[in-house]
């Protein structure tokens, strides 16, 4: 039977320290962090995210500002809402909310982020950087999977890690990470043969593919650690791509849905917005 992977707890326990570097950082350079937040439009899901990463930032003492425009907006307009965060002293970090309305060219808008400011990590430079070992400007979702394994003690190097996913968000920047650590890393996706055949050799199981319940007890070699970034709502239920059930009684550790990886995402984007500070006040 699996032990459980308490994200939350994780979680919690980085928050609390960021907590305690950032009263501490403030009381001697006398600048408080802060964190600019994007939000086009008035998608529900979106704005509930961006609630939930404005309540994060206030309970560590993180400055939020929230930049509300309408989804009318053009793209010309939102390149001048970039450069003003770019060149505003104030602000430390700046994160475009995702996803973005049709007409505006997500990747294009995102370059335009300083690198020094970019808390997701999705800019050029910092995925080159990262792509080279390098990178200190994370994404998020997969900064805070490397943070599960490291707080459970999980062995990465020498183990054999699939993927399931090749997004810029997850999938490669998380395959990034395992070879960082010599991890042996599989990425497999929507045209891979024999997807079941593969992740029954993993040792390290990583779904992130937004198929509810799709990776079942057939996936899993008995021992494996399977850590489900996958999130969906199916009949108003949060569910994530592996089906707990039957997975449980195979593997070694097993993250839930929600309470795993969701809670560590917010964490480490505290975490990216404390670096970009401490870079830009020269701590």
């Amino acid at each position: 039977m699996a032990t459980i992977i308490d994200g939350k707890f994780v979680a919690q326990t980085i928050r609390d320290h960021l907590k305690d570097q950032v009263a501490l950082l403030i009381q001697k350079y006398h600048v408080t962090p802060h964190l600019a937040v994007i939000l086009i439009g008035d998608n529900p899901a979106s704005q509930s995210y961006v609630r939930g990463k404005e309540i994060a930032c206030q309970k560590a003492g993180i400055q939020s500002t929230v930049v509300r425009k309408p989804s009318t907006i053009t793209e010309a307009e939102l390149i001048e809402v970039i450069d003003s965060l770019n060149q505003d002293p104030s602000v430390h970090g700046i994160l475009l909310q995702l996803p973005i309305p049709k007409h505006l060219d997500s990747d294009k808008i995102i370059s335009l982020i300083r690198s020094d400011k970019d808390v997701d990590g999705f800019t050029m430079e910092n995925v080159a950087k990262l792509t080279n070992g390098k990178g200190d400007l994370i994404p998020c979702t997969p900064l805070g999977v490397m943070r599960l394994l490291e707080y459970y003690q999980i062995p990465i190097a020498g183990k054999h890690a699939v993927v399931i996913g090749r997004s810029q968000i997850v999938g490669k920047p998380l395959a990034s990470l395992l070879l960082k650590e010599n991890a042996t890393v599989t990425i497999c996706h929507s045209k891979t043969v024999d997807l079941k055949g593969l992740c029954r050799q993993a040792d390290l199981l990583f779904a992130a593919i937004g198929v509810p319940n799709m990776i079942t007890s057939e996936y899993v070699k008995p021992g494996a650690v399977v850590i489900d970034v996958g999130i969906s709502k199916v009949d108003g239920v949060i569910t994530g791509d592996v089906h707990f059930d039957s997975v449980q009684a195979l593997a070694s550790y097993l993250t839930p849905v929600p309470g795993g990886v969701g809670p560590m995402t917010i964490a480490c984007l505290l975490e990216n917005t404390l670096r970009c500070y401490q870079k830009l006040v020269g701590v």
